[in-house]
């Protein structure tokens, strides 16, 4: 059987279903990873999508056929099969989602504990050999399967790492977005002293409200104006997988993830002084310097949530985070979570007698650019140019070039998913900041 290769990606498998992705695949890419990661136990969850009931019974059936025995958690965030591999001693998990892609989209996320005491992401990539080889033999003796409730060892773990009774009356909008934020969010709010006023919480492959993706143009308009509407202190919206949040404040604004990340950061720093916290090139130069003003180690990554969790393991880090929106933490084993970071941010901001607006321009002293994309023939030679025309600014290459001058900064870098080159810049000023995206964009 043909598999479309292009779906094997860095961090996952993803795909438009059926034409890319469909039930034959998934069969192969479970019978794959139980022969890449000789498990035997094997936790599987699935989002809301359209197409995942089918692709989760595709490959449920192809670890199965190996011999290996599935725990099938139903409706989950994708953090849910990272919880249940850790907290159950299982071998790997799957979670069937395409994350915050198009309603045409879907895919796997894979982990596997290996000699760590802590589940790894499996690249989809390392899959494909094994795939294009077709050397599978059905076991003699089937794998069963199991079905798994995680809910209330789940919620207890999220809610160990804040104290409740620090949490205000506060009034929160939460845009689920028609992701599995709509399951998860009323289990967490009867416990929590907030007022909680609920946006898309009906789970909808469909995405009818708005894009998966909060980050693309318009999706947190709704949120934003409801937030105004309603008064309320605060607002977070979800993608769909629940694994990346984004702050909106109390103006309906939105928040920059970098900023959201330096709340999160002093409040780790403050129940672990000293600790190294991760964050990614393409993050404000405000980050690493509160960091160190707060008396922590700032970690520079590549670009990836992958590079985020190693980077806090390999520095005893007690936390790191994205751009992007994901947030990863040491105590839940390096991986990231979306409602960890929900819980801790609601923490934070009840402890600020501060707007949220005020609290985060605080953080935010410089001026950024969003992440500006472009097509573009060939990407290195692209790349070259910047370096060769800005030869007198300081350069670096961990993530593309990065290079900095005293009052701005700008970062080029292909994509990893898409073929694009992505462009970030920041300035110590508003006019300097668009003097140089007008500057920079008129290269490509």
């Amino acid at each position: 059987m043909k598999v479309n290769t292009s779906i094997f990606r860095s961090y996952d498998i993803r795909g438009i279903y059926p034409e890319e992705l469909n039930k034959e695949t998934a069969f192969k890419i479970g019978q794959a990873f139980v022969e890449y990661t000789k498990a035997e136990h094997i936790v599987v969850g699935r989002d809301m999508r359209i197409s995942s009931p089918e692709l989760f019974e595709s490959l449920v059936r192809g670890i199965t056929s190996q011999g290996a025995n599935v725990y099938n958690i139903g409706l989950v965030p994708t953090e849910g099969v990272y919880f249940a591999v850790s907290h159950y001693d299982y071998n790997a998990g799957i979670m069937v989602t395409a994350s915050h892609n198009p309603k045409e989209y879907n895919g796997f996320k894979l982990v596997h504990n290996k000699e760590t005491q802590f589940p790894e992401v499996v690249q989809g990539k390392d899959l494909i050999e094994i795939i294009e080889k077709d050397n599978f033999q059905e076991s003699e003796k089937m794998g069963r399967v199991e079905e798994k409730n995680i809910w209330q060892d789940y919620i207890n773990h999220i809610f160990s790492f804040i104290d409740v009774e620090n949490i205000r009356p506060l009034k929160v909008v939460i845009d689920a977005g028609n992701g599995m934020a709509g399951k998860v969010m009323p289990l967490i709010k009867e416990r929590l002293p907030i007022e909680i006023i609920n946006l898309n919480f009906n789970l909808d492959g469909n995405f009818p409200a708005h894009p998966s993706n909060p980050l693309e143009e318009g999706a947190s308009n709704q949120i934003g104006e409801e937030v105004k509407k309603q008064k309320a202190d605060l607002g977070f919206i979800f993608d769909g997988d629940a694994d990346r949040i984004y702050l909106i404040d109390e103006k309906g604004g939105f928040i920059r993830s970098d900023v959201s990340l330096l709340l999160l950061a002093k409040y780790f720093l403050e129940k672990n002084p000293g600790t190294a916290i991760a964050y990614n090139a393409i993050c404000s130069k405000a980050t690493p310097e509160f960091i160190e003003k707060w008396g922590g180690k700032p970690i520079r990554t590549k670009v990836g949530f992958i590079n985020v969790q190693r980077a806090i393991q390999e520095n005893k880090g007690a936390m790191g985070g994205e751009i992007s929106g994901h947030f990863s933490f040491k105590d839940n084993d390096y991986l990231d979570s979306g409602f960890i970071a929900f819980l801790v941010l609601l923490q934070v901001i009840s402890n600020s007698d501060k707007k949220v607006s005020e609290i985060t321009q605080e953080l935010s002293p410089y001026f950024k650019s969003s992440e500006l994309n472009f097509e573009v023939k060939d990407k290195e030679k692209t790349i070259e140019k910047f370096k060769k025309k800005y030869s007198d600014g300081k350069q670096d290459y961990l993530d593309g070039a990065t290079i900095e001058y005293e009052d701005w900064w700008f970062n080029v870098r292909s994509s990893n998913t898409e073929p694009l080159l992505r462009l970030t810049i920041e300035a110590d000023t508003e006019e300097l900041l668009q003097q140089k995206i007008k500057e920079l964009t008129s290269l490509f």
